[in-house]
């Protein structure tokens, strides 16, 4: 018999009041942005524009402009200085969000405070009532590889940190997990401390430790679940000798960490046993997860967009455990919540909460005035970007920039997110996430995107997979070095192939990429021919350990999936650990997968 749920917390009336927000959406959204402008009339930033106390959607639009975070940069520094007058907020911004960096090679400061915490908990609770309908959890423990970064203060005193750590530390995080009866199975000690390494291996230890109450393995990214249990591949056997003995490995310095798994930490030899059973009998893992923890209902973290080529191998790791995928946010807010956990990670999409923040849409229909012709420059064509649009306006089928204004002092911000229209959940849309804009910069007409990307090296990497190989991972760097400039693409294999077969895939990869500016500037010469280089073993641990230097936490990475000039540090990195290079030979010869 499941357990009920802890009084105080009713999921069926957390799915009331979703349904009751979004019958009215449209409503709620206007209400929310009043809200928002009220509370913070007297900040600069909106007197600036004139608003002169409107609150209402088209007035806003109409004063206030399209901003990126570039436009907010030096004010959001003001307030981290310690500014003294309302810059952003009504209320004074307490602390402060760093982004993870991968994206644009630097992280970005962003505004944080306390009802950014409270939407993050709505999100949690909407999506987690809506699961629990489907995969019902009692009293339990959740193996949750999550990570709290160093805070830091800034000159002017303000506490700054991931966002996962701002809400990792707070009381409310705590409690929300607790009522949804998945606390993390391991300490704060092991969460917060500065060595992710021994965090990991301290994670994986108490997961086996209580193994029988695990019901939920999550982390932020499909990413990080991967990672933890490639990483269980090769410490395994320290792990059952350490249940075995009751001792912690030495590879633990951290004295905080050793103090708080001593008071978890007891010999069961027949748990070692059991574990070390486990694993002896696994064909090349497949199944691991389901062998360790016996009584998990699912696997929950973000595994839509760069997450995507991680799910076969979480699949394999999963056995028949579901895969579920986490809401929809970034650094600077939540969006939209998983109310179809049913749906594979690849279908998935997400239901706009419409009272934790005001919504626009920017059609990313074609617009231009003409159309490239005989190669001419895509900065000659006149473009008009459409109007945004508002959250209950938008059409299914459509794909849009998320534009996004907040109770933090983000006024709208462009996410830089691509998104489609796949539905309605009553009157908000249901939302796929599709990509990044602009993650591969042109080279000439072509538009690849981050998923064309995706696509092309996931049909190549089939290749791979018909010689037993396996693809760890992968990213790419648009060289403009040479003329022309061309698209290089780095790969790092779980093993050795011939020079036919990476031949072949690199040829697979450049003719995979549909874009017909891409197409079309090729078959001029316009573009070059792709470059596919091959990295050692390793390579990309390097970069993880590269961002976890500059305070990035693991649950927080996302491995870049284009590598700019601004970024060297991680050019250098692949640079130096390319161990071979392959250039296409591609149109006028074919490979057997793109054919």
């Amino acid at each position: 018999m499941l357990e009920k749920m802890e009084k105080g917390f009713d999921p069926e009336q957390v799915i009331e009041e979703f349904e009751a927000l979004t019958k009215d959406a449209k409503r709620v959204q206007v209400e929310t942005l009043k809200k928002i402008l009220k509370d913070n009339g007297e900040a600069e930033y909106l007197k600036k524009w004139c608003l002169d106390g409107k609150t209402d959607p088209e007035s806003y639009s109409s004063c206030v402009p399209l901003a990126t975070h570039k436009d907010f940069e030096p004010l959001i520094q003001q307030i981290a200085d310690g500014a003294p007058y309302p810059i952003l907020t009504g209320k004074p911004i307490t602390t402060i969000t760093l982004s993870s960096g991968t994206t644009e090679g630097k992280r970005k400061f962003v505004p944080f405070n306390d009802e950014l915490t409270e939407t993050t908990m709505q999100i949690y609770r909407t999506s987690f009532a809506y699961r629990n309908r489907e995969y019902p959890i009692g009293n339990g423990k959740a193996l949750s590889f999550i990570y709290g970064s160093k805070q830091f203060k800034t000159k002017g005193g303000l506490l700054a940190g991931t966002a996962t750590t701002n809400v990792y530390r707070s009381e409310q995080f705590k409690k929300t997990m607790k009522e949804m009866q998945t606390p993390c199975c391991s300490p704060d000690e092991v969460i917060f401390v500065p060595d992710f390494h021994q965090s990991l291996y301290c994670h994986l230890l108490c997961g086996i430790i209580f193994r029988d109450e695990i019901q939920v393995i999550s982390s932020t990214f499909a990413h990080s679940i991967v990672h933890s249990f490639r990483t269980f591949e090769s410490v395994w056997e320290e792990l059952c000798f350490d249940i075995k003995t009751g001792t912690l490995s030495t590879r633990i310095t951290v004295p905080t960490i050793r103090t708080a798994m001593a008071r978890i930490l007891r010999p069961n030899p027949e748990l070692a046993d059991k574990i070390h059973e486990k694993c002896l009998s696994l064909s090349n893992w497949y199944g691991l997860i389901e062998e360790l923890f016996p009584n998990a209902k699912y696997i929950y973290g973000i595994m839509t967009g760069s997450m995507e080529p991680y799910l076969k191998k979480l699949r394999h790791y999963a056995g028949g455990i579901p895969l579920l995928s986490a809401d929809y946010g970034s650094s600077e807010g939540w969006i939209g919540a998983n109310v179809n956990p049913t749906r594979p990670p690849e279908m998935a999409t997400f239901a706009v909460l419409p009272h934790i923040g005001y919504f626009e849409f920017i059609p990313l229909r074609d617009t231009g005035a003409g159309s490239p012709d005989h190669g001419e420059p895509e900065s000659q064509l006149i473009r008009v970007e459409p109007r945004p649009v508002g959250l209950t306006d938008v059409e299914v089928g459509e794909e849009y920039e998320v534009v996004v204004t907040n109770f933090a002092g983000l006024y709208r911000y462009r996410l830089g997110d691509v998104v489609k229209v796949v539905g309605f959940h009553n009157s908000t849309p249901e939302l796929q996430f599709i990509c990044r804009r602009n993650i591969m910069p042109p080279i000439n007409i072509d538009k690849n995107t981050e998923k064309d990307l995706q696509l092309s090296v996931e049909a190549a990497s089939k290749l791979l997979a018909a010689e037993k190989l396996e693809l760890v991972d992968f990213t790419s760097q648009v060289d403009l070095s040479s003329d022309p400039g061309h698209y290089v693409i780095f790969w790092e294999v779980s093993g050795n192939a011939t020079d036919e077969v990476f031949q072949e895939c690199c040829n697979c990869v450049d003719l995979t990429f549909i874009d017909a500016g891409y197409v079309s500037s090729r078959k001029v010469q316009a573009i070059g021919p792709l470059e596919l280089r091959i990295l050692k073993r390793g390579t990309f641990q390097k970069i993880l350990d590269h961002y976890v230097g500059l305070g990035c936490t693991l649950n927080q990475f996302k491995t870049p999936r284009c590598v700019g000039l601004v970024n060297r540090p991680v050019l250098q990195i692949l640079y130096d650990n390319v161990v071979k290079s392959y250039v296409s030979s591609a149109f006028g010869k074919g490979c057997r997968v793109c054919e």
